[in-house]
């Protein structure tokens, strides 16, 4: 990849390393495009993948990013657009004139072009796809009519096809002469005569194999089709399930009409991984790129509700005050006992989210993990529950205390491995992302649960 190699444009040192821009080629593209040195500008940029210039694009302030835009004008390959992160892409977007996102579109395939539309509003939309050839038109408008987030999304429209009575050398011939191929593709559909996947046949197994030979005879006759409206998790999940390197995707019909392949699927999982992570974080999406006042925005809802929630737990100390007041070391000990449940709970609660995600959490054995849980919780109380009492009993002199504390903690590390897999379970069941509100029932559950059992023990037998 020519954008790891080092380079030298104009005696200056253009590298990556690891990778990854340097720093030292970053601020040269960025210096050369502020004095508006255009050719010393695109010299550098010339050797790096589109990838490392959406990375570019990405990682300047958006000042740096104008002038580095500007530069750039009339020679951006659409593939950048493709690669940038999404907020850098809306702001890129309205940078250009309607013509030159027109002209983008018409090159990329029809997936990239609808993931490019797709966050346009309707009027920006229809002002874009006005300048586009009728034919590639189209199609962008078929894929923006699938659900967001649906494997229409995701398909491509190109995809190879032939019927079931060729043999291997009309299929080479095929290849040879036909001009519309997709420019990548790794397996050949077998259709019957009303267009449904029958088959698949792997390219390399075609190309290995004499002329004569039917493709009846090599191909794969139970392809992996994927319904054109299924979830983009569930492509994820069959694509890794089985291995696959590109899939038919078919209409309601059963009728082929595109193809996904591994690569936009590896997107998918890389967002939805990322979703799940910014979700349990309590942040609705990716603001690495965004202003302060929307980052601001964007997190003040969740961190109002978790102010909502501090106060529930508060409140339960407050039904305490007066068992505090006449043992001030429970104040000093509390936070210990909800501070470890919520640590136990969240390790639970993380290996299940993770494991919805991915389908390895199932009807079948979701009563096992419970009682796994359960089991953990016991044990790791009691562990925990004798070296803070230990503790708790050199530090106050007071054995009773310890002998509190200890109870409370069992009790705590228990209901918190149980609540961190019930919570999502219960919250996958009535369709709601786990990701996203799991995490406040949990720490609600463990601080109120924490509080109430160490103080109330403590005015039962203390008192």
């Amino acid at each position: 990849m020519s954008s790891v190699e080092p380079q030298s444009t104009n005696g200056v040192a253009a590298r990556t390393t690891g990778y990854r821009l340097s720093r030292e080629l970053v601020s040269n593209i960025v210096n050369a495009a502020e004095v508006g040195d255009q050719e010393r500008a695109l010299a550098l940029i010339a050797p790096l993948h589109v990838a490392d210039i959406a990375d570019l694009i990405d990682q300047v302030t958006p000042e740096q990013r104008q002038a580095v835009l500007g530069c750039l004008r009339g020679a951006i390959d659409p593939g950048i657009l493709t690669e940038l992160d999404e907020s850098v892409r809306d702001e890129v977007l309205h940078f250009l004139a309607p013509q030159e996102v027109a002209e983008a579109v018409t090159e990329l395939d029809t997936d990239d072009a609808v993931e490019l539309l797709e966050d346009l509003n309707a009027d920006e939309q229809r002002e874009v796809l006005a300048a586009v050839p009728v034919e590639e038109r189209a199609a962008v408008e078929e894929g923006l009519g699938y659900a967001e987030d649906s494997a229409g999304r995701l398909m491509q429209r190109d995809f190879v096809a032939v019927p079931q009575y060729w043999n291997v050398g009309q299929i080479i011939d095929y290849l040879r002469d036909a001009d519309d191929l997709p420019d990548e593709f790794f397996e050949i559909f077998v259709v019957d005569p009303g267009h449904h996947p029958v088959g698949a046949v792997p390219l390399s197994r075609a190309m290995r194999s004499q002329r004569p030979v039917l493709v009846a005879d090599i191909m794969n006759d139970q392809p992996k089709m994927i319904r054109v409206d299924t979830d983009q998790e569930d492509v994820a999940h069959i694509f890794s399930q089985y291995d696959l390197a590109s899939a038919p995707v078919t209409d309601a019909a059963a009728r082929i009409v595109g193809v996904i392949m591994v690569d936009d699927v590896v997107d998918v999982i890389n967002e939805e991984n990322e979703e799940d992570l910014m979700r349990l974080g309590g942040v609705q999406q990716d603001d690495f790129y965004t202003s302060v006042i929307h980052t601001t925005r964007t997190r003040f809802s969740w961190l109002a509700v978790n102010l909502v929630t501090a106060i529930a737990a508060s409140s339960v100390i407050a039904l305490f005050d007066a068992t505090i007041e006449e043992i001030v070391a429970l104040a000093v000990l509390m936070p210990i006992v909800a501070s470890m449940g919520g640590n136990a709970g969240t390790q639970t609660l993380t290996v299940a989210v993770r494991a919805l995600a991915t389908r390895e959490l199932t009807r079948t054995n979701t009563l096992r993990l419970i009682n796994k849980e359960a089991l953990v919780g016991v044990l790791n109380g009691v562990l925990f529950a004798i070296l803070i009492g230990v503790v708790a009993t050199l530090w106050f002199g007071n054995p009773p205390l310890g002998l509190v504390l200890a109870a409370a903690m069992v009790i705590n590390l228990v209901v918190a491995g149980l609540c961190g897999i019930l919570i999502p379970l219960g919250l996958d069941r009535a369709g709601v992302d786990p990701a996203l509100a799991a995490t406040v029932f949990l720490t609600t559950i463990t601080d109120v649960v924490g509080f109430f059992a160490f103080l109330g023990l403590a005015a039962w037998l203390l008192l």
